[in-house]
């Protein structure tokens, strides 16, 4: 996996017990993989869904274990940010191999990396993130719906069932359809499989009719559901969040607003 420098001649090498098999010392550039474990991720946001559901939606279906550290209060967010670990003063926070990484997009693509859950080339790659894209946009409008104000719910809801209907889940089924496999992009699983069950799972929440249209979606769903490790996550008492509530609408609002 690493290839040495031909033209080093000294370099320093932590003693990590990993590097111990190595049959000569080796540089390497900066931009190989090496990566220093640092216990497992923890992650920072309120106990709610928001823009970290989709973050522990991807750990949990990579099998890597997390910890989660929940703001209560807007002190409690201003205490991260004070402490300087919010670079843009927002969350959600991923603390993980050793370092704080916030923007979930970014958070999320770190993850797919590291769990080998974002395709074999840069074509393949430029796929799932177009799709996670569009995944991404509905899943927006369905976070922020909560948060409106009471006069413009109605519409809302009805522009987001709208979209899933028209826009967004016809995409997707066309995809799937185009090349019959099982999986998204490449035939093999990727982030996007994961973060678009995600979303059809809070789009059966809002109309569980809406999917009935769409034949390898529902499949989809079903398949990535039989993955063990979220079929673990699926389960009560798991580390997904329920639905909102007017509870946490209000909790999020007095942390963040």
């Amino acid at each position: 996996m690493f290839e040495p420098h031909d033209d080093a001649e000294t370099c320093l090498v932590p003693a990590l017990s990993i590097l111990r098999s190595w049959k000569q010392t080796s540089c390497h550039p900066i931009d190989q993989e090496v990566i220093v474990m640092a216990g497992k991720p923890v992650l920072y946001y309120y106990n709610a869904r928001g823009k970290m559901e989709s973050i522990r939606w991807l750990l949990a279906a990579a099998g890597e274990e997390f910890e989660e550290k929940f703001m209560k209060t807007r002190e409690d967010l201003e205490k991260l940010r004070n402490d300087g670990v919010l670079m843009f003063q927002q969350a959600p926070m991923v603390e993980i191999d050793g370092m704080k990484l916030v923007q979930s997009r970014a958070i999320l693509n770190y993850i797919a990396n590291k769990h080998h859950l974002y395709g074999k080339d840069i074509k393949e790659r430029a796929l799932i993130d177009m799709y996670a894209e569009g995944v991404a946009d509905l899943n927006e409008m369905i976070i922020i719906y909560p948060f409106g104000p009471p006069e413009g719910k109605d519409a809302s809801l009805a522009q987001i069932k709208d979209k899933a209907k028209t826009r967004y889940f016809p995409a997707f089924e066309k995809v799937l359809k185009s090349h019959g496999q099982d999986y998204l992009v490449g035939n093999r699983l990727s982030k996007v499989d994961i973060l678009l069950v995600e979303l059809l799972y809070n789009v059966e929440e809002i109309d569980p009719t809406i999917i009935t249209s769409f034949p390898l979606l529902q499949a989809l769903k079903t398949r990535i559901s039989s993955l063990p490790t979220v079929k673990k996550f699926l389960q009560p008492g798991s580390q997904r969040k329920p639905p909102v509530s007017e509870e946490s609408v209000a909790e999020g609002k007095r942390i963040f607003f």
